[in-house]
């Protein structure tokens, strides 16, 4: 019995033959010989092959070394797609996939563009040789085929013009008087190192071209040259060149509310260029090792999330979303957030170090592309490597358009409907965005159309199909989807002694405001109640500070804060709130409070006030007027600095609302409380 379980063990650890007839072993050899990667990784691979050989199979080092090489051998160290470079049709697809994103789509078709005359750019060559003759002949073989080509009978001419010309390419002969052909070769890389070298030789010996290999030339030719192997060699070399040089890609990060098409967005990219796509999403992440991966001490260690996807799809310049970049967590695990320092910094990404692999991993081609909500939350280092696109808000023009061309066929396709089936009214489109819906995005408005359309499928099989075809009109809206959920709250809310209507913004988008004061016996002091942050807090102070200032101005009484206590307070308080933007709207409240004149509800402010009563420039307009829009809003007051951002907005998103600038708290009286009634002091 124990002697049959030794030799059953023993045959177990004996290595199998795989289905060519080779040993595993044997097998991976013969992939590392017809590997074609870089001189580096070669090398790594063969110093770990050669321990494997002297490795016992049984242990557990002989399995992780084979598999340490498998992954080398099956990254893409050189495999790159090449970019359809093709700006009518990247701006189709662009515009097919999505409505309006102006900005994004003219960034991309920036980049297209760039590489697209890159590629078309005449290169320039560099011919050195002291044989007037065979220089001569060089230069006009490489002339016809369209390259601008300059000539030097040796070294020390090269030098000259390598100084003077701009030059993509040397092409020089090995045995020169003054300056050989290895010291020309030894000069260029460390002068410009980013210009290869073709060595061409009469005395063509092995020695000679493995020393000028080595010494970094790109190629090696014999004497007398061959034309068509010139021709071919030069072109490869330089295609080579312009391939690298083009591959740097860019580092985007698409930042807005959710819903607003960023993640699709960089789909549709991927899309255009012809590239794969790969989407890793960093909400919660706190182990850099997950991006960096383990070393390979570390029982079951793996390389990074970023290797593994790379050699997932087999290429080395995919388009690469680090989805959710502002939700990446840190605990002692290490800070994630700055593996990406290195990985987003086109400085540094060309030698990434992932942990298990050991070896340097070029990341430089890599269209990354980043998504988050709030761009606040991101380190500053981390930012500063990042070209910021903004998503904005949808008006309710585009939700309508974007609704009937791409979520509504996407629907009925889910539900099995047809348009012969069920019509949506554009007016029961505006019913279902306004009413059941306030949002910036998409999303809610996607999952109400999918609400009415099940609806409508299950009333299709109940009759049998005798109702159709069905008009989703207003009032089938309100049939199917029941009484509304969001109220226009401006355009319906009586006008209040103490309560102003405010914009803020926030990660979600726009969003409107009440701020209440309320006036009591006290000892004169300020309460701020709604989860309000620091900068907010100060904005009040600030606001009241003013208004005490200038009391005999406004016709209130000098001591009112004297023997009185003011409560100031944003509802929805188990949503913290911050920012100055609110200083204009606390100011009006209060002036409204202490005055006993009630504010226009229909009015919306937004501003950072100071303490002599300028207003402040402040961010988000666009997305503060769409919300003021949606909640019926009929006048809103900016800061005058604004108004190059106002005049810059769409038609339609200016459409249906007044805009009016203000510089000084007093220009605020008289759209507020109706007929102005109060002067400010000079």
């Amino acid at each position: 019995m124990f002697f049959r379980k030794k030799t059953e063990s023993v045959t177990e650890q004996q290595p199998q033959q795989t289905s060519s007839g080779l040993s595993p072993l044997d097998s991976l050899r013969a992939k590392i010989e017809i590997a074609q990667l870089p001189q580096e990784v070669l090398d790594v691979i063969k110093n770990e092959f050669a321990k494997l050989e002297k490795t016992d199979t049984s242990v557990a080092e002989y399995g992780l070394g084979f598999n340490y090489i498998e992954l080398l051998l099956s990254l893409p160290w050189l495999e790159s797609s090449r970019d359809r470079l093709d700006l009518i049709r990247a701006q189709s697809i662009l515009d097919t996939r999505h409505f309006g994103l102006t900005q994004v789509k003219q960034r991309i078709l920036e980049f297209l563009a760039a590489k697209t005359l890159c590629s078309k750019a005449r290169q320039t060559v560099l011919i050195v040789d002291d044989e007037e003759i065979a220089r001569t002949n060089m230069i006009h073989i490489l002339t016809k085929d369209g390259y601008i080509c300059h000539g030097a009978g040796n070294g020390a001419e090269a030098m000259t013009i390598l100084s003077e010309e701009e030059v993509d390419l040397v092409v020089t002969d090995l045995k020169m008087e003054q300056m050989d052909g290895l010291e020309l070769l030894e000069r260029v890389n460390q002068i410009r190192p980013d210009i290869p070298v073709i060595m061409v030789t009469g005395f063509a010996t092995v020695g000679s071209a493995v020393d000028a290999l080595k010494k970094g030339a790109a190629h090696y030719l014999g004497k007398p040259v061959n034309f068509d192997e010139l021709r071919r060699t030069v072109k490869e070399v330089l295609e080579k060149k312009l391939f690298v040089r083009m591959g740097k890609g860019p580092i985007l990060c698409f930042t807005g509310p959710p819903g607003t098409g960023k993640t699709s967005v960089g789909r549709a990219i991927a899309e255009a260029l012809q590239r794969r796509f790969i989407r890793i999403s960093l909400a919660g992440l706190r182990d850099e090792a997950e991006l960096r991966g383990h070393r390979r001490t570390y029982v079951g260690a793996l390389p990074g999330r970023i290797i593994t996807e790379l050699k997932r799809v087999g290429m080395n310049n995919p388009v690469f979303m680090l989805d959710e970049i502002d939700k990446i967590g840190q605990d002692f695990c290490g800070d994630a957030a700055s593996v990406l320092l290195e990985v987003l910094d086109p400085e540094q990404n060309v030698h990434f170090n992932d942990h298990y692999l050991e070896v340097p991993f070029d990341l430089s081609r890599i269209m990354f592309i980043a998504t988050a909500n709030d761009l606040s939350k991101l380190p500053g280092p981390l930012l500063d490597r990042m070209e910021c696109l903004e998503f904005t808000g949808y008006t309710e023009r585009e939700k309508v358009h974007i609704a009937q061309q791409f979520i509504l066929p996407r629907q009925l396709k889910l539900t099995g409907l047809t348009k012969d089936m069920v019509q949506f009214s554009q007016e029961g489109l505006v019913r279902v965005i306004n009413d059941y819906t306030r949002e910036s995005g998409l999303r809610h408005l996607e999952r109400k159309i999918a609400d009415i359309c099940r609806k409508i499928a299950l009333l299709h099989l109940k009759t049998n199909g005798k109702n159709l075809p069905i008009l989703v009109d207003v009032p089938m809206v309100s049939q199917l989807l029941g009484p509304r959920e969001f109220q226009r709250e401006a355009a319906e809310v009586e006008p209040q002694i103490g309560v102003a209507t405010g914009m803020v913004w926030a990660t979600t988008g726009g969003e409107i405001i009440s701020v209440e004061a309320a006036l009591m016996p006290g000892s004169g002091t300020l309460i701020l109640t709604g989860s309000l942050g620091e900068v907010l807090r100060e904005s009040a102070q600030t606001a009241l500070s003013f208004l005490r200032s200038q009391a005999g101005v406004f016709d209130v009484s000098p001591v009112f804060f004297k023997d009185t206590d003011i409560h100031i307070h944003f509802p929805a308080g188990a949503i913290t709130k911050d920012g100055p933007s609110a200083g204009i709207t606390i100011f009006a409240a209060l002036l409204s409070l202490l005055t006993q004149k009630p504010a226009r509800r229909d009015v919306a402010l937004t501003g950072e006030m100071t303490l002599t009563g300028r207003i402040l420039p402040v961010k988000g307009i666009r997305e503060k007027i769409l919300a003021a829009k949606r909640a019926g809003v009929q006048l809103v007051l900016l800061p005058s600095a604004n108004q190059e951002e106002v005049e810059s907005l769409d038609t339609d998103v200016l459409e249906g609302i007044r805009i009016q600038l203000v510089t000084n708290a007093d220009e605020i009286v008289e759209p507020v409380f109706g007929r102005q009634t109060f002067i400010l002091a000079s």
